[in-house]
């Protein structure tokens, strides 16, 4: 079945008018409330529309390695295999070898490149030869510590290898019982990992490789004094891998700080994925939104949808005014409880429910398979949201469609 496309012709449909054009650097004027000192009234319109190149014009990478090259693990090359991984992306080509070969790494990469796969491996392998290296993964999100700790069981199938995961929302009282254990991997966020520190239940002079994950979220989020207060504890002769889709001056300066003359490697194109096909549609009169929503989702092409919204309550509201109308849905935001947060996603990537409504919360570590749409129901507050938003769809090779409401 042969997907629609949104393009300058498409004229007017839904109760809103979409625009495929340029709009000439058009800005929406209004004051900065925004983090970083933007606002959503501040974002350039036009960077809310992006055609994906036509499949002649692409250009194929092509990859220096494949897995079964790599100096890892025979069991661990199965279980890549059986993943279902053949060829590296750029990011997994580039750095795999330098980690293994013990070097410090600064990854740059946009969103859906493959960034778990290439840290995970190198780092399973290292602990495969020896149970004493340990390693900490530290993320901004407890989705995405999820999404890691998943892709490490997948890896380690077999292996007798063991993860932690420490995140708030969920008790501390288990984590603490957990942490006695001989845990090979800990992945948390930096709140909880520093609580359980300072409870002395972890001890991060044990931990010979550290992994700083979507380090410019973390730091957007405030949480860079919690990564210099667990770095510091590390020993000295540690390896320090750090990912990030930008390298703003305060991550500049940890990695100059912690990091051993790292390689610096880049596989960042655009800010926002090629994958996506990006467009916008002008809603008019707010009080159409709903009515334009639906009739969107009432497309069969609309058949795996992300909608983003501002706030807790609306994304709670605008969820229960979907279901009302007889479509199934679900929502994701921070007042909800972590089981309520898990069951959610986890029947949206079933397929049980076709529409998820989320917050920023699940901008970042949600890796859910076949997002065929983004929808900006809410512009968000930043281009770097938008960014992590839309990076939800066309992950990998697959292409993807991301609409913006104006």
């Amino acid at each position: 079945m042969q997907k629609r496309r949104f393009n300058s012709n498409s004229g007017r449909s839904s109760g809103g008018r979409r625009f495929g054009g340029r709009p000439g650097g058009f800005k929406r004027n209004g004051p900065s409330h925004g983090k970083k000192g933007f606002s959503s009234t501040r974002i350039d319109i036009s960077k809310f529309i992006q055609k994906v190149l036509p499949a002649e014009d692409e250009i194929i990478y092509q990859p220096e390695h494949k897995f079964v090259d790599f100096a890892i693990d025979n069991k661990l090359k199965s279980n890549i295999i059986h993943k279902g991984y053949t060829e590296p992306t750029p990011i997994q080509d580039k750095i795999i070898p330098l980690i293994l070969q013990g070097r410090d790494v600064v990854g740059i990469a946009n969103t859906g490149t493959g960034k778990t796969a290439a840290f995970l491996i190198p780092t399973i392998n290292k602990t495969l030869l020896n149970k004493r290296n340990k390693t900490i993964i530290i993320v901004p999100t407890r989705e995405l510590a999820f999404q890691i700790d998943k892709e490490f069981k997948d890896f380690t199938f077999g292996m007798h290898l063991f993860s932690m995961l420490c995140i708030g929302g969920t008790s501390v009282r288990d984590q603490l019982r957990n942490a006695k254990r001989n845990n090979d991997f800990i992945i948390g966020t930096p709140g909880r990992i520093k609580d359980l520190v300072q409870r002395r239940a972890l001890d991060m002079s044990l931990f010979q490789t550290i992994v700083l994950d979507e380090a410019d979220r973390m730091l957007d989020m405030g949480f860079v004094d919690d990564m210099r207060f667990l770095m510091a504890q590390m020993p000295e002769q540690k390896q320090a891998l750090l990912f990030s889709a930008t390298i703003p001056n305060e991550i500049e300066v940890l990695s100059r700080q912690f990091l051993r003359n790292p390689e610096r490697i880049s596989v960042k194109t655009k800010d926002s994925s090629t994958n996506v096909n990006q467009d916008i549609i002008k809603v008019g009169d707010p009080a159409n939104k709903l009515e334009v929503l639906c009739d969107l989702l009432a497309k069969k092409e609309f058949t795996k949808v992300l909608v983003f919204g501002k706030t807790k309550h609306g994304v709670e509201k605008l969820s229960k005014s979907l279901i009302q109308r007889g479509l199934k849905a679900e929502s994701i935001h921070g007042d909800k409880t972590q089981s309520k947060r898990k069951r959610a996603v986890d029947s949206f990537k079933s397929g049980y429910v076709r529409i998820l409504v989320a917050t920023d919360v699940a901008a970042r570590g949600l890796d859910i398979d076949n997002v065929s749409h983004v929808i900006n129901y809410d512009i968000p507050a930043t281009y770097d949201d938008y960014v992590h938003r839309i990076g939800r769809t066309g992950r990998g090779k697959k292409k993807g469609e991301a609409l913006t409401f104006i």
